[in-house]
């Protein structure tokens, strides 16, 4: 493959991309305890239609990752970011439910269409330490996801759900300017690969390596899902405003953007499967910890909570990278599968728990999720991690 100008330049772009296109994935959670409100709807049913968003920004990556490594072209990075900017900055505003399900759909389309084949890119663009890149490249995606939710509680609060809307200029401008800036890549004759989509699911779907690091990616996501869905819930119903909630999430976020970019460095010095460790078992206790103080030390519980951000996402770029070296040949359609279908399933599964958090408490809920992935924690020592 020949790509034309350095590799440097187009990581730049892919990265500036991520982080704009996250900033809008990440909207909504802060501010539908009040869209509810404001259209009467429940907490389980807010629930579902926040899971929807995750459902179609996620589930479908692997068959956008199957096009994005057949047919070699950029196009998937700029449409799906102009979908993603302009139907999720439009949702808050639209006051018809059904309307509003659609633009959360097509908006978490466009994410589904970004991601698998930006993934892709970053790891055939890196020409030496991929951990490394990767990790830069996740942690953009991870800040701009921190950023939306302080951004939207912010022009929420001050402006108006109304307002949203105009948000959606930044995300095209940003679209623009990567369609002029990523380089076009070009191919010597034959070296376009074929790639049969059934037998790449088969492939992955057989390889016990990679059944392993996607089912790790399901339960860190199924405990940062959670967290970002469930816990505005609360805290609306304790009283806090839009922009306190809001800046709880980008301060959860935040640092697990942080610890993306730090563990590549950790990974060095205390071996790959501590890593893992590290990030699956402690949110059990800080969940724990969090249980404890959140009515009587709310000051403290803030605190663990924004922690437990960075233990959460801890092990995200290593799993991708892991999983992208098993087999190479489907850089993106294996980030499809890490980084969306995993998000897709837990997303299913956040529809009955929404239910279930109603029913009972969301605390407790909460911290039942978190000592899953510390029981599945045995899996790493199934891994090869060497």
């Amino acid at each position: 493959m020949i790509y034309r100008n350095d590799e440097r330049k187009p990581q730049i772009w892919f990265c500036t991309g991520h982080f704009v296109n996250d900033i809008y994935t990440g909207f909504l959670n802060p501010i539908m305890p009040f869209i509810a409100e404001q259209v009467k709807i429940s907490m389980p049913i807010a629930t579902i239609i926040l899971s929807c968003s995750h459902i179609f920004s996620s589930l479908l990556q692997p068959f956008f990752g199957f096009f994005a490594d057949s047919m070699k072209k950029r196009a998937l990075i700029f449409w799906g970011l102009i979908c993603t900017t302009v139907f999720i900055s439009c949702a808050p505003a639209v006051n018809n439910i059904a309307l509003m399900i659609l633009c959360i759909i097509f908006g978490s389309l466009g994410s589904s269409l970004f991601h698998p084949q930006s993934l892709g890119l970053i790891s055939k663009f890196s020409t030496s330490d991929t951990v490394r890149n990767m990790g830069i490249f996740i942690a953009c995606g991870t800040l701009g996801f921190s950023v939306g939710p302080l951004l939207s509680s912010t022009i929420a609060q001050y402006f108006g759900l109304n307002r949203m809307p105009f948000l959606s200029l930044l995300g095209i401008f940003c679209a623009l300017l990567m369609f002029k800036m990523v380089p076009k890549m070009s191919f010597e004759k034959n070296e376009k690969p074929k790639i049969n989509f059934s037998q790449a699911i088969k492939d992955i779907l057989g390889n016990r390596q990679l059944n392993i690091l996607n089912i790790i990616a399901m339960l860190k996501s199924l405990i940062q899902t959670s967290c970002s869905i469930l816990l505005p819930f609360l805290w609306k119903s304790m009283n806090y405003s839009k922009f306190q909630i809001g800046l709880a999430l980008f301060c959860f976020i935040f640092l697990g953007g942080i610890s993306s970019l730090l563990s590549p460095k950790f990974e060095k010095k205390i071996g790959t499967a501590n890593v893992f460790y590290i990030s699956m078992i402690l949110t059990f206790p800080m969940m724990i910890a969090f249980m404890l103080t959140y009515k009587t030390h709310p000051a403290l519980s803030f605190i663990i909570y924004a922690l437990m951000g960075f233990v959460t996402m801890f092990a995200t770029p290593i799993t991708m990278s892991m999983a992208q070296k098993v087999l190479p040949q489907y850089k993106s359609i294996i980030g499809g599968f890490i980084n969306g279908f995993s998000w897709g399933i837990v997303a299913i599964a956040m529809s009955i728990i929404g239910y279930i958090a109603q029913a009972t408490s969301i605390v407790p809920v909460l911290v039942t999720l978190s000592a899953i992935p510390a029981v599945c924690s045995v899996l790493v020592k199934h891994l090869k991690t060497n």
